[in-house]
Formats: structure tokens, C-alpha cells, sequence
């Protein structure tokens, strides 16, 4: 019962006419950013920090907070429109939801990521009230050998985004990894593969990879008569049937608890929980055989994932102090800024900030939802724009987008080249999926590999004597192993049965 009267008390502070204003500029600051390719979450919360230091800490935080969840809808815009991810969670969504802008089904796709995003976004607000003390803790048990079960789990999803071939996968998914050891070695500190240029000490910017391989690629395609120019949808494609939304509902629940449990873990991206989420649907769809083509739980499962990721991610921000993501890292920047210490003791000391920021949470995603569903006539109009000028301005966005990851041109350069390289294996075939998801998780791999065996000094034995690591291990192999399973049941099938 304080909880529940503590979060009302919250409620009636988030809903005054100041903090409705700020949180309604935060979700539509936040979806702006979103759109434009390059700019992401972290850059910004990190911009519009000085614009709230002269506010007062509720409504500041409540901004920036929105900001933060309000970019994770806004990158969905251009990854269905365009083909160019807003930002690197929202890459995967490029694969199925331009697809379906292609179809003339874009605003059926814009509706179904708002409808996800706000159930995994309110489904995560609400695991911040009831168990956020419990699940932090839980989160702060998972060590480096947990970690590298964990990506091996994720790096076995690789067979489910093979498509049609799988040594095709495999090259795809061994460049991802080639693109991802460049820069400082994680644990040595010594560089590699930067052929003597301080530019590639940091890595090659991931953003600029995943708007050169989509975007850019997607321009070339069409320039070069691969593709064709998406369809305009009617007022009939605008709204999702009842058929996509019956659909669409496992999709949700499935990418609400791997965003939800994703986001508790310290060092976890909203790109992780949606590339997870769409190898879910791979695996556990009945309409699996649809993905990349078009299907509505291609949309629906990611972009769920990406927003209960973005709230799950607060929970060990509030309870422990600990900043999950370095968006969250920024935005823990921000409660010190206003003289608020995240963790135990926020809640009391500053108890009534801490509600009204949560119950903010809860207010923002409805005030997404309702933005952003009735808009999306508007967005989709974009495709009404003539096609010569509408590919000038997505090379704008381009070029700007990767500009303004470092402010540099090399960066520009990068992109093109990633654009070049995407032609290539779009005329090949070559699926795009496994190199976004091992630039993704290649490095998150290799640090916890590293980390567990420092900790064991060089034994391979720590990750057979740690219960959970060997259960995310065998499950990593299980599914490595399915596509095994699935030649030898036809074979089983196909046998005589008086033999």
C-alpha cells in the first residue's frame, strides 16, 4: 500500500501543467532525434543537459527521461519509410518494415511499432514498481562467465537469421566480426587492425556501418534497377486488421520480456534486445517463414524489445546507482547535475522526485502513443514526395547523420564505403542481419571471454562451474543445433514404416 500511494502521489506531481509540458516536449524532442540517422539517444540527452540545469529536477529529468524512451520510436520512422535507421535498435526493423512499406504497408507498420513500443514500455514501468529492488539485484549477479553465455546465446541466433543459405549467413556474420575486432584491443589496450590510422583507434563507427549497409546500399539498389519505389499507401493501409494485431500480440509479449530482462543487465544496448527479439521470432513464430518479407511480427517484436529495454534499463539506475547504458550513463549525469544521487538512496531522500519521475514514465508513453498513432498519415506522406527528391534528402540525412557521430569526414567515408559493401551483398544475396548482429555482440563477447578467463587465470573451467552460465551455454548450442534437428525429422518421416 506506500508503494501504491507513493506512485499516486507521484502521478499527481507528473500530471501538473509543467510537468505535462515537459514531457510532451521530451517525447516529441526525443522522436525528432530519432529520425534523423546519426544523432541517436546519447548525444541527444547529453545536448539538452545545460537547457535544465535551471529547472527544477523533476521537470528536468522528467524531459531528458523522455527524450531518452522518445528516441526508440522515433528511429522506427525512417527504418520503415526509408530503409535508413534512425538509430542502431531500430536496424533490425529495417528488414521487414520497409519491406512492408513496399507493399504500400507503412502506416500499418508505424501503428503496430507505436502499439509495441507502448506496451513494452508501460509492461517495464510497471516491473520498476513492483520488483525493481529484487531485479536490480539479480542483475548485479550476472558476472563476466554469465555475460559470455548470455552472447553466446545471441551469436547462436545466427542460424536463425541465416535465410536461404547458410554459408552465405556465416560470411556475413565473420565480416561483422572483422569490422568489430578493429580498434583498441578491450582488455590489452593495444590497437589492432587500425593499419597505423588514429581515426580507427576508436572502431569503425557502428552507425555509420548500419546507414551505409541499409540506407545507402538501399539508394544504390534502386538507382541501379533493383528495387522498386515503395508504394503510397491508402487510407485502408494506414490501420492494422485484426489480423495484424492477432499476430502481432506474441510478437509483443515475446519482445517485452527480452527487452524487460535485457535492459536490467549493466553494458546491454537496445540494439541487443532487438536483434534477440527478431532471432525470437525466427525460432518461435508461427509465421517465421514470412520474416524478411514483409510480416508484421518482424516489426512488432523489435520495436517492443527497444522500448521495454529503454525502461527496464532504469531499474538499476533508481536501485542501485548503476547506469545500464551509456545513454543511461548520460542521464545519470543529469540527476547529479540537479543534486540527485541514483540508487538506495533516492527513494529516501528525494522520494517524491523519484515517484513523479516513474509515474512520468507511465504518462510519456501514452503521450508517444497518442502523438505519434494519429501522425502517422503524416509520416507516411513522405513517401508522396517526388522520388529524385526524396533520395536528395535521405543522402543529406546521410551524409549529416554520419557526420555528426565524431564530426568527422572519415566517418562520411565509412558510410560510403558500408554502402558500396551492401550493394554487393544485396546482388549477392548475402543476408545483412548476421553482420549487424556480430558488430553488435562480437565485441560484448570477446570482453567477457577475456574478463572470465583473467578471473580464472586462463581456465575454461569457469564456465562449467557456474549454474547459470551453463544453462544459457547449452542453450546456445541447442539452438546452433536446430537446423540439425530439423533435416533429421523429414528424414525420420520419410522412412517406411514396415521396415
Amino acid at each position: 500500500m506506500d508503494v501504491v500511494n507513493e506512485l499516486l502521489g507521484g502521478f499527481a506531481a507528473a500530471l501538473s501543467p509543467q510537468n505535462l509540458l515537459f514531457a510532451f516536449i521530451g517525447c516529441l524532442v526525443g522522436t525528432l532525434i530519432g529520425v534523423l540517422p546519426g544523432i541517436g539517444p546519447v548525444a541527444g540527452v547529453a545536448l539538452l543537459i545545460p537547457l535544465t540545469l535551471n529547472l527544477e529536477p523533476t521537470s528536468a529529468i522528467i524531459m531528458l527521461a523522455a527524450i531518452f524512451y522518445g528516441t526508440a520510436y522515433g528511429g522506427t520512422i525512417t527504418s520503415v519509410l526509408l530503409n535508413t535507421p534512425g538509430e542502431a535498435a531500430s536496424a533490425i526493423t529495417t528488414i521487414d518494415g520497409y519491406a512492408m512499406t513496399k507493399k504500400g504497408r507503412a502506416g500499418v507498420a508505424l501503428t503496430i511499432a507505436a502499439i509495441g513500443s507502448f506496451v513494452g514500455g508501460v509492461v517495464a514501468t510497471i516491473g520498476l514498481v513492483i520488483a525493481a529492488r529484487p531485479l536490480g539485484s539479480l542483475g548485479l549477479k550476472i558476472g563476466p562467465p554469465e555475460f559470455f553465455g548470455l552472447m553466446v546465446v545471441g551469436i547462436s541466433l545466427l542460424v536463425a537469421l541465416a535465410g536461404k543459405s547458410m554459408v552465405r549467413a556465416l560470411i556475413s556474420g565473420v565480416l561483422g566480426l572483422l569490422i568489430a575486432m578493429v580498434g583498441i584491443d578491450p582488455v590489452a589496450g593495444a590497437p589492432r587492425f587500425t593499419f597505423g590510422s588514429d581515426r580507427l583507434l576508436d572502431g569503425v563507427s557502428f552507425v555509420a556501418v548500419i546507414v551505409g549497409l541499409f540506407g545507402l546500399s538501399e539508394i544504390l539498389m534502386t538507382a541501379t534497377g533493383g528495387r522498386n519505389h515503395p508504394l503510397t499507401p491508402g487510407m485502408r493501409g494506414l490501420l492494422p486488421t485484426r489480423t495484424d494485431l492477432r499476430r502481432s500480440a506474441p510478437a509483443i509479449l515475446r519482445g517485452t520480456g527480452v527487452g524487460f530482462v535485457l535492459g536490467l543487465i549493466p553494458g546491454m544496448t537496445g540494439s541487443v534486445s532487438s536483434l534477440l527479439s527478431y532471432g525470437a521470432e525466427r525460432k518461435f513464430s508461427r509465421y517465421r517463414d514470412e520474416l524478411g518479407s514483409g510480416a508484421v511480427e518482424g516489426v512488432a517484436g523489435p520495436e517492443t524489445a527497444n522500448n521495454a529495454h529503454a525502461n527496464g534499463a532504469l531499474i538499476p539506475l533508481f536501485t542501485l546507482g548503476i547506469p545500464a547504458s551509456p545513454t543511461i550513463a548520460v542521464l545519470m549525469g543529469a540527476f547529479l547535475q540537479q543534486g540527485l544521487t541514483p540508487g538506495p538512496t533516492l527513494f529516501t531522500e528525494h522520494s517524491e522526485v523519484a515517484w513523479a519521475i516513474i509515474a512520468s514514465l507511465f504518462i510519456g508513453n501514452v503521450i508517444l502513443l497518442v502523438l505519434n498513432v494519429p501522425l502517422v498519415r503524416l509520416w507516411t506522406a513522405i513517401l508522396r514526395i517526388p522520388e529524385k527528391v526524396l533520395t536528395a534528402l535521405i543522402l543529406l540525412f546521410l551524409v549529416i547523420g554520419s557526420y555528426t557521430i565524431n564530426y568527422s569526414v572519415f566517418d562520411v567515408f565509412v558510410m560510403i564505403l558500408f554502402g558500396v559493401v551492401g550493394l554487393a551483398m544485396r546482388r549477392l544475396d548475402i543476408p545483412l542481419a548476421p553482420l549487424v548482429l556480430t558488430v553488435v555482440l562480437g565485441p560484448l563477447m570477446e570482453r567477457s571471454l577475456r574478463e572470465s578467463l583473467d578471473i580464472s587465470q586462463g581456465s575454461f573451467t569457469i564456465f562449467l562451474t557456474r549454474p547459470l552460465t551453463v544453462v544459457l551455454l547449452v542453450i546456445g548450442v541447442l539452438i546452433a543445433a536446430s537446423p540439425l534437428l530439423r533435416l533429421r525429422k523429414p528424414a525420420a518421416l520419410n522412412e517406411d514404416p514396415e521396415t
